[in-house]
């Protein structure tokens, strides 16, 4: 009897991820015939970015979303996302060619025995290394990169894969949000605000220490406790299958790397920093670093003595690791092409920057802080959103009594945090997925250390807002 009633019982199960998306995408196309159209004025700048002109708000014809364009929202968030879902795919194919000639395995192996009994002290090293980059940086696509590389490492190391993507995600998102000279958020809102380039950086030197800190204290615990026991991680059986796949051979045999197999690992490498260099001095953005990975993965490939047919079928299969995160990242731009084909875009930020005017001088900056935060939710790119609000929220301090240092500081918050918690997120989105990890056992895991974040960005914009944080 009881039994019975145990299985006629009804447990919430959580749509899978393209259900959630969808459902986004349908409730804005509805929203697109409830929300008036409006549009700000644009220009240009000097340096050929297009800018919002403050109080040039109007309203529009409405242009609702209708059946077609509907259906053609995520095709045309294909197209919008191409270079990013291309550069999933490009890494995916690389990452297993690399894989398929033992470079990885190897370097797993050998890591794995230098850090057995201290594995810990990986991931803080990790995460530093991830944060310093973003903060500095700010290419936090980068965790297409870091994620598959380091997961067989965890695995080896007793940890799961939400310790693998906690390590990348994690850091990435504290150093993209206290961020020090990150050009997407930092260079882009001081200078629409019209402040000196890179002003006021030793307050955010210090929120980002604290800030990276406690994010990794955070993740260690978690994975001191997966490490103590995997049977508590909600990833454990899933793991189980991972390890099975990814360690198939004797660790011994691992290290036995040919010549060739050594050359092609250090061409890899070599290229890797190239990479790195180009992101850093030369502007290099994501058609760059594509082809950096499509050479990675061929040049590797012909090195290690791989056959053509090899060569191509490893990178076929790289595609297909990467192929459900290059999915979820098109249909989670659909969002943002139906609330353009609606204009309803500006019609929010307009709705939101005018209510701020009416909250309390003191408490203006946490609203801009949460109103930046409900506004990545539908747009979700850093740099995109600067353009369209800091010519608004600019101007909007001086009136509130809010310097406008400290308006860029809560956008920093309010943009990088919810980058990897919010779906509409599509490198997010391709990290967790490509890696096994439901959205919904992700949330479970980040929202204590989300809460964490939100406090004590909170706090910093309090105390930034009582000493004047500036110049101005």
């Amino acid at each position: 009897m009881n039994a019975k009633k145990q299985t006629s019982k009804k447990h919430f199960k959580m749509p899978h991820i393209f259900i959630i998306l969808f459902f986004f995408i349908a409730i804005m196309s509805i929203m697109s015939y409830i929300i008036p159209a409006g549009e700000y004025n644009r220009t240009m700048s000097t340096d050929g970015r297009e800018l919002v002109v403050p109080d040039s708000f109007h309203y529009v014809k409405q242009t609702p979303v209708n059946l077609i364009r509907f259906l053609t929202a995520i095709p045309q968030g294909y197209v919008d996302a191409g270079f990013i879902i291309a550069l999933t795919l490009c890494v995916g194919a690389a990452v297993k060619v690399v894989e398929k000639i033992g470079i990885i395995p190897a370097g797993v192996s050998y890591l794995a025995r230098k850090f057995k009994s201290k594995g810990i002290w990986v991931i803080p090293i990790l995460m530093i290394i991830f944060a310093v980059f973003d903060a500095f940086v700010g290419v936090n696509e980068m965790c297409l990169v870091y994620i598959p590389i380091i997961m067989p490492l965890m695995l080896k190391l007793g940890f799961d894969s939400i310790t693998a993507c906690a390590t990348a995600l994690c850091a990435s998102a504290a150093g993209f949000s206290a961020a020090i000279t990150n050009p997407f958020t930092v260079a882009i809102g001081q200078s629409i605000s019209g402040l000196p380039l890179y002003s006021g950086t030793p307050y955010r030197v210090f929120t980002f220490i604290i800030i990276t800190l406690l994010t990794i204290i955070y993740v260690m615990r978690y994975a001191a406790k997966i490490h103590k026991d995997p049977s508590t991680s909600s990833m454990y059986q899933e793991d189980q299958l991972k390890r099975k796949e990814l360690f198939t051979d004797e660790p011994d045999e691992l290290d036995k790397l040919g010549n060739r197999q050594k050359l092609a690992g250090i061409y890899s490498g070599l290229l890797l920093i190239v990479l790195l260099v180009g992101v850093l001095s030369l502007g290099w953005d994501m058609p760059e670093m594509c082809g950096l990975f499509i050479a990675i993965g061929v040049g590797a490939g012909v090195i290690s003595g791989l056959s053509g047919d090899a060569l191509c079928n490893a990178l076929f299969e790289g595609c297909q690791d990467m192929f459900l995160g290059a999915l979820i990242i098109g249909i989670a731009r659909g969002i943002a092409v139906v609330m353009a084909d609606g204009q309803i875009t500006d019609t929010i930020v307009y709705f939101f920057s005018s209510a701020l005017q009416n909250i309390p001088s003191s408490l203006v900056v946490v609203g801009m802080f949460f109103v930046i935060m409900l506004i990545e939710f539908f747009v979700p790119s850093g740099s995109g959103k600067a353009v369209i609000l800091f010519p608004i929220f600019a101007p909007l301090s001086d009136i509130v009594g809010v310097t406008r240092q400290t308006t860029v500081l809560a956008y920093q918050f309010s943009d990088g945090f919810t980058n990897v918690l919010f779906p509409t997120s599509g490198y997010f989105m391709a990290c967790i997925t490509n890696a096994g990890v439901s959205w919904q056992k992700w949330v479970k895991f980040l929202t204590p250390l989300f809460a964490i974040w939100m406090i004590l960005s909170i706090l910093f914009l309090v105390i930034a807002q009582i000493m004047q944080y500036g110049p101005f």
